[in-house]
């Protein structure tokens, strides 16, 4: 199971720190992603981790913005977001999956969504 938390509110150009909470033992044999999705639109690839922190991978519009890491020793996992823009809106979703790659649909884990706004 996995529990995404810290959206909310904030002006262009701040700053918020995303965390996933995974239950269960096996987390650290997962790969890790983080996705987001606007009303109308379909579920975007916003980065994703190996299953040992060694390998990320990140969308063109975040790369250098947008940081995530990984804590298995507490199966936690994070997604720092700087610089943030009015089109960075959207629901925040973690997920996990056994093989490494940026597609939604081949992610079978989901957590539930946390709302990030930014204001202009």
């Amino acid at each position: 199971q996995l529990q995404a938390s810290g959206g909310g509110l904030v002006q262009a150009g701040g700053s918020l720190r995303l965390s996933c909470a995974a239950s269960g033992r096996t987390f650290s044999s997962y790969h890790m992603g983080w996705f987001r999705q606007t009303p109308g639109k379909e579920r975007e690839f916003v980065a994703a981790i190996n299953y040992n922190g060694g390998t990320t991978s990140y969308a063109d519009s975040v790369k250098g913005r947008f940081t995530i890491s990984r804590d298995n020793a507490n199966n936690m996992a994070y997604l720092q977001m700087n610089s943030l823009k009015p089109e960075d809106t959207a629901v925040y979703y973690c997920a996990v999956t056994t093989f490494y790659n940026s597609d939604p649909l081949r992610y079978r884990y989901w957590g539930q969504g946390t709302l990030v706004t930014v204001s202009s």
